[in-house]
């Protein structure tokens, strides 16, 4: 299940932390594992828990607990939409039934060509900048209207068009 070379960055990962508290690196180990594989999956909760001895249960629970690790494969773009109070106020809402409209899925679906995973977030701490959004977890947008919504969406089947061409996977 684990790789040569993803052992290898589990062993830097852990390697920052005292033995006897290995377990720390398991957020690291998580996200190793997202980024090779785009999701985690229950076989690798069981590896990492394995990796790391602790039990499998205590690393599914931080899976489940953080909305940045994928329990299911994801399209090349995840889409996370702000729905706390802040953004509800301006909009967050408005702006996850835009998305569903010019997708053409629910929150929590893919899009058919696999270009798009929509789905809302919890609290992404720029209330000020509101509605907010983040795409793969890393790429912050803030006040998303529905005209800046279109152009975000372009610019995203424009980049995964490119990475096609160029016979890459996209990446955020």
């Amino acid at each position: 299940m684990i790789s040569e070379s993803t052992r290898a960055r589990f062993d830097r990962e852990v390697a920052k932390y005292p033995a006897d508290q290995k377990r720390s690196a398991v957020m690291a180990c998580l996200s190793i594992v997202q980024d090779e594989q785009g999701w985690v999956s229950s076989d690798a909760e069981a590896a990492i828990a394995d990796y790391l001895g602790m039990a499998t249960m205590a690393v599914h629970e931080v899976t489940t607990f953080y909305n940045m690790y994928n329990q299911q494969p994801v399209g090349a773009f995840k889409l996370n939409v702000c729905t706390n109070l802040p953004c509800q106020l301006r909009s967050g809402q408005n702006a996850l039934h835009y998305l569903e409209g010019r997708l053409g899925v629910k929150m929590g679906q893919t899009t058919p060509d696999g270009l798009f995973t929509l789905q809302q977030s919890e609290c992404l701490g720029a209330c000020a900048d509101a509605p907010v959004m983040l795409v793969n977890d890393r790429n912050m947008c803030s006040n998303m209207s529905n005209e800046r919504l279109d152009q975000m969406l372009e610019a995203l089947r424009q980049k995964a068009k490119a990475a096609q061409a160029a016979g890459k996977g996209v990446q955020s």
